[in-house]
Order: structure tokens, then sequence, then C-alpha cells
């Protein structure tokens, strides 16, 4: 999965995996999540979001399976 650097108070790079749905987002605490079920409209909506940390606190987490992958 690509990720792609973004500029956020919270969140520092974000990828998709349209085939399964499944969205990886790493943290700038070094966490990296990974939320399965996700469709592809709520990335691009992520990705187009003025406020992706506001995004993700108020539309992903917590909405989607999610699992901790790793740390960086």
């Amino acid at each position: 999965m690509k990720l792609i650097p973004v500029e956020s108070s919270m969140i520092s790079a974000v990828g998709y995996d349209a085939a399964a749905k499944e969205m990886e987002v790493v943290f700038n605490t070094g966490a990296v999540w990974r939320y399965s079920n996700v469709p592809k409209n709520v990335y691009q909506e992520l990705m187009k979001s003025s406020s992706k940390g506001s995004y993700m606190r108020d539309l992903v987490i917590g909405m989607f399976p999610e699992k901790q992958v790793r740390r960086r």
C-alpha cells in the first residue's frame, strides 16, 4: 500500500487499498493503524478534508474495524 504524506497536526501519511477496502494511517506519534471495510469515498473525503484529524475523529476512528499494525 502506497502511503501519501499529508499536512496535519495528527497524521503524517495515509494509504488506501481499493481492492481490500483498507486504509492505513500513520499518526504523528509513530503509531500506524489499519482500518477495514473503508469505502473509497471515505478515503477520498479524508484526503480532501481541510482538517484530517477532525475527519478521522468524527468519521473513521471507532466507525470501522481497526488494528494497530506497527510503530515507526
